[in-house]
C-alpha cells in the first residue's frame, strides 16, 4: 500500500478532496517520523507499535573473507503488530 492509496482510502471514506486527503495522510506520517526522530515511540491501537532500541556495539564476520568486524552502536526502529491486526492475518 502507498501513500496514494492511503490518499484514495481517505477521499472514499470521508470526501474530502483528492487534494486534502493527500494532506492528511502526509501530516500523519511526517508527525510519526518526528515523534521517532525525537526517541518516541509510535503505538497505533489496533495497528501496532513502531518501537525504537539502542543496539550496542558487537562483532561481525565479513562472510567473505572472514575477517571480523566491528559493528558500531546504533539506533533502530522495529514494528511489533498488535494482537488484533496478527489475528486478521493469521485468517
Amino acid at each position: 500500500m502507498t501513500r496514494a492509496d492511503l490518499a484514495d482510502v481517505v477521499h472514499n471514506r470521508l470526501g474530502l478532496s483528492r487534494a486534502e486527503s493527500a494532506q492528511l495522510v502526509e501530516r500523519v506520517l511526517h508527525h510519526m517520523c518526528h515523534s521517532l526522530s525525537e526517541g518516541r515511540n509510535v503505538k497505533i491501537s489496533g495497528f501496532g507499535s513502531f518501537i525504537l532500541r539502542d543496539k550496542g556495539q558487537r562483532v561481525g564476520r565479513n562472510p567473505k573473507t572472514g575477517i571480523e568486524v566491528a559493528i558500531a552502536p546504533r539506533r533502530v526502529m522495529t514494528f511489533r503488530a498488535s494482537q488484533i491486526m496478527r489475528d486478521r492475518i493469521a485468517r
